[in-house]
């Protein structure tokens, strides 16, 4: 298959987060084996969903792992010009959902195998493919334990999200958090003998917004980052069942993106410190009452390293020298803590993420395939 044919393979898989990805991953282990490349699946928890990661080459320490994740954002209420599931080339654009984000990088790993196997490798390949990069990375985390009991210890990772084949070296981490606020209820007019769950909610609300400040306030851009601050955001609040009733819960979902070199743990700590100080004023009044707190998600942020192979090898490969950073999480940070030199580097615009009518330039995938042909080249030498 050429790179565009396996791109279209791919996308006709439904692989929304919400739903099994194994019918993809098990034609992704059929197409190998049918190249004589054994692949090993690393499943969730529940079985209903998998990673895969092959080897091509030697089986030698070192080595590349080219990282792709095999899930998509779901196409609901959204308008699409043609069907999300079939690759639509118009004008030089492939459209289609994932196209983008991100089975282009995948399509192109899988189509050149045959040419990896041609080639005289002296370092292996590694292809690993994740689920559920979208909702948290959660894939990521089983995949590369399995890989490390494998014995497995790459030179590099290249975590092939869209980033216009710049090398993206840094970042931001993703932490997910869940508060419910379990109230009293009263009559209004009586608020001073309630504990109103919905206003307790918003003055933790509001400390997101002031600790956020603070970051601002200290901030510089040498970081590169945009904003180049660690920002803290609410997203979905529920609570409260009329006006004139103090509300028995009100539940909030908020994150940190936070810049490398910052702790997400100490968002926690000081978030807890918080919520010891606010339930204690509730309990004096309703000691029923209290916050429940969970984190639902904690990926951490991926940092420039300090003469970093993978940073090397890709800035050989595509000639950018420029340096480059990004807000948008991804599995980076995952590889990078597991000790493997990480960096960003994939065919695409990441403003195409998530978008109706999502694409991959013709032009995008083309180089994405030198590039992946020279780094064949590279670890023949």
């Amino acid at each position: 298959m050429t790179p565009k044919e396996m791109l279209a393979k791919l996308v006709s898989f439904n692989t929304e987060s919400q739903r099994s990805n194994l019918e993809l991953i098990h034609f992704c282990r059929d197409y190998l084996a049918s190249l004589g490349v054994e692949s090993r699946l690393a499943p969730s928890p529940d079985g209903q969903k998998a990673n895969l990661y092959a080897t091509i080459g030697p089986k030698a320490d070192g080595g590349i792992v080219l990282s792709g994740h095999t899930d998509v954002v779901p196409v609901a209420g959204q308008a699409w010009s043609s069907d999300p599931w079939t690759l639509t080339e118009r004008g030089g654009k492939l459209y289609g959902r994932g196209a983008c984000d991100m089975k282009g990088f995948d399509a192109i790993g899988l189509a050149l195998v045959p040419e990896m196997l041609a080639a005289p490798l002296k370092r292996p390949i590694h292809i690993a493919l994740s689920y559920d990069e979208e909702v948290g990375c959660l894939g990521a985390r089983v995949m590369i334990k399995a890989m490390q009991e494998d014995g497995m210890s790459p030179s590099a990772v290249i975590v092939g999200e869209p980033s216009m084949m710049q090398v993206v070296t840094g970042h931001k981490g993703g932490l997910r958090m869940r508060t419910t606020v379990r109230g009293h209820a009263v009559h209004s007019s009586r608020v001073d003998v309630g504990v109103p769950a919905v206003m307790v909610a918003g003055e933790l609300i509001h400390w997101s917004n002031e600790v956020m400040a603070e970051n601002k306030a200290r901030a510089t851009a040498e970081n590169g980052f945009e904003p180049p601050y660690s920002t803290l955001h609410v997203g979905v609040v529920q609570g409260g069942t009329a006006v004139n009733i103090t509300a028995e819960r009100c539940m909030f979902t908020h994150e940190v993106r936070c810049i490398p070199g910052e702790l997400q743990s100490d968002y926690v700590a000081r978030y807890r410190a918080k919520l010891a100080e606010v339930e204690a004023r509730m309990k004096a009044i309703a000691p029923e009452t209290g916050i429940d707190f969970e984190v639902t998600s904690d990926t951490p942020a991926m940092g420039p390293e300090t003469d970093g192979a993978a940073e090397a090898l890709c800035r050989r490969l595509t000639g950018d020298n420029g340096r480059h950073v990004v807000a948008y999480g991804t599995e980076g940070g995952l590889f990078q803590r597991a000790g493997w030199s990480t960096v960003i580097c994939g065919p695409g615009d990441i403003a195409q993420a998530h978008q109706p009518d999502e694409f991959l330039a013709v032009s995008q995938l083309e180089a994405g395939t030198a590039f992946m042909r020279r780094l064949i080249e590279e670890l023949s030498r």
